[in-house]
């Protein structure tokens, strides 16, 4: 009887332990998070982002840098011509960026959708739109060409832009602002003033913010109505 009763408790005692591991193991102390609790957004993941930067990508407002941040620095790229791009090349105009790769089947349709609504607003006039591929190994200037077409995009006005992708994780974070990597990008378009400074982030799936955004290139483009 007393050996039965010391296998009984061995047994619990391994049990308790077994759940208190898994518990561990899983995360789900409510008291804290998980240490490799992951944020899924745009159909694909990245780890480490702080609450600031979720919030960041879900506020609702426009969000603008601090004033007399100089957030800007030079970068260079590939577009889909195969002619090398600079940010000195698009001083003079403002100009709209966007992150994206062209096997995205979904949030990156939509919001190509959302540029070429801007295209067809402002065709022929002094905006241009930056599209800089998150997946350049697939993202050839020859794929970007073919998606490109899809859009019916104006290779005078809208851009395609690719190159090495460690340097485009960089031009996203220090030129941009924007948390980026390999098929990861959040939902923002970035206006850049015509002296290259940026002007603001918009979330392009709020309509408040796309129609704010129209409203500031319309600005740009016709000073008189500021």
């Amino acid at each position: 009887m007393k050996s039965f009763i010391h296998i009984s408790t061995i047994l619990a005692i391994g049990v308790i332990l077994g759940l208190t591991i898994r518990s561990i193991r899983s995360g789900s102390n409510p008291n804290q998070p998980p240490a490799d609790e992951i944020v899924y957004t745009n159909d694909s993941v990245i780890d480490g982002l702080s609450e600031d930067e979720i919030a960041s990508i879900e506020n609702p407002e426009v969000s603008h840098p601090p004033d007399g941040a100089d957030w800007l620095s030079q970068f260079e790229l590939i577009e889909r011509s195969g002619d090398l791009i600079s940010s000195e090349d698009l001083l003079g105009t403002p100009y709209v960026v966007s992150f994206f790769f062209s096997t995205c089947p979904s949030i990156c349709v939509q919001q190509n959708q959302k540029i070429k609504e801007l295209q067809e607003q402002f065709a022929g006039q002094s905006v241009r739109f930056v599209a800089i591929s998150v997946d350049p190994e697939k993202d050839t200037p020859e794929q970007l060409t073919e998606y490109a077409a899809r859009f019916d995009a104006d290779p005078n006005q809208w851009l395609f832009l690719t190159g090495d992708l460690t340097y485009i994780r960089r031009v996203g974070a220090e030129v941009f602002r924007q948390p980026v990597n390999k098929q990861f990008h959040t939902e923002r378009f970035v206006l850049v003033d015509p002296s290259g400074e940026i002007e603001g982030f918009y979330n392009w799936p709020e309509p408040i913010q796309f129609e704010k955004l129209k409203e500031k290139i319309g600005e740009y483009l016709d000073p008189q109505k500021t």
